[in-house]
């Protein structure tokens, strides 16, 4: 088996110089109340849920469509995704014009679905019953890819995604040093792996002191096990998470090889913790996170860290939530 790629800072940095022409420069939020909560000396949070399609994952899709010959771009791409991967591809995909086919889960979110399809893209439907669903979906992109002579990308296990995903830290150190401040401790998601392995590559370049750690929804904390065991481990099926972009069972090769480069460690929070900082998000920073977006600050309120002292970055990583599942989640919280 290859070994994946590590993308070097030129790499991360060339793939920024890119995407950053058609992307959001997302803001970098400091918040007082979450600073008093916490004990943390200052907290910022950085939310990609105001990227382009709601969601960081249009950074790393449009540098991976970039790097496709013309004959591929021409022909189109086929790639699976429970949602927010979906949306940044399909958006990415329009933005290039490059045909795009996405095959997601059965019981992923309607509102990501029709989202998907309303940034041009063929929405292909997989029925996966008992099975892990990211399975049976793999399983179809690629019978797609082979039918219909497509490019087959992965959502996340791709030394290019990893670097295109790496923009978002690159603005936020490039954010905080306008602010005077410099991060001890960084909390960003972990679904597959594909933005804490580019946001831990930026950190560990250009500010090697700070610890990155990879947030989880328990029983789908695989990058954190995997981390601990040094070897890529498959987590147990369990009852699925309100975190519907974080259930992968297990991390990718290539972002996995990017985090232990970097030296993260993992963290898991359940999802009554999730669903209360969807709360706090709308109540003290004005923001809709969806539950996926939400778990870094669920981390930092709930995940038992010691930041007296600390300048904090959370990482918020989508908002992309039906009306009626925010309210439901936050009538629960």
């Amino acid at each position: 088996m290859t070994t994946p790629i590590v993308p070097t800072l030129d790499h991360i940095r060339r793939a920024y110089a890119a995407t950053s022409q058609v992307t959001q420069l997302t803001p970098l939020l400091e918040s007082r109340p979450l600073t008093a909560m916490t004990g943390a000396a200052r907290v910022f949070i950085k939310p990609e849920s105001l990227q382009w399609a709601g969601s960081f994952k249009v950074r790393g899709a449009y540098w991976r469509l970039k790097q496709l010959s013309p004959e591929e771009a021409k022909r189109g791409v086929v790639a699976y995704s429970s949602g927010n991967f979906a949306q940044g591809l399909a958006a990415a995909g329009q933005a290039l014009g490059i045909p795009v086919t996405i095959v997601m889960p059965i019981d992923a979110p309607a509102a990501k679905r029709d989202a998907t399809a309303g940034y041009g893209a063929r929405v292909v439907l997989t029925d996966h019953g008992a099975r892990p669903r990211e399975e049976v979906a793999s399983e179809r992109a690629r019978e797609i890819a082979k039918e219909e002579g497509l490019a087959l990308l992965h959502p996340f296990d791709d030394s290019e995604i990893v670097a295109g995903q790496a923009g978002a830290g690159l603005e936020a150190i490039d954010q905080l040093a306008a602010k005077g401040a410099k991060a001890d401790i960084v909390l960003c998601a972990v679904g597959g792996g594909g933005l804490i392995g580019g946001v831990s590559l930026a950190f560990h370049y250009l500010s090697p002191e700070t610890q990155v750690i990879a947030v989880e929804p328990e029983g789908f904390n695989g990058m954190g096990t995997s981390l601990a065991k040094g070897a890529i481990e498959t987590m147990p099926l369990v009852s699925p998470s309100i975190c519907d972009g974080l259930m992968a069972r297990k991390p990718g090769e290539a972002p996995f090889a990017a985090v232990s480069a970097a030296g993260v460690r993992g963290l898991a929070v359940n999802d009554a913790s999730v669903r209360r900082a969807m709360k706090i998000a709308f109540e003290r920073l004005k923001l809709v996170l969806e539950p996926s977006g939400a778990a870094t600050l669920a981390a930092l309120l709930d995940g038992g860290l010691d930041l007296a002292g600390k300048t904090v970055l959370v990482v918020a990583t989508g908002g992309n939530v039906s009306l009626n599942d925010y309210m439901r989640h936050l009538a629960d919280a």
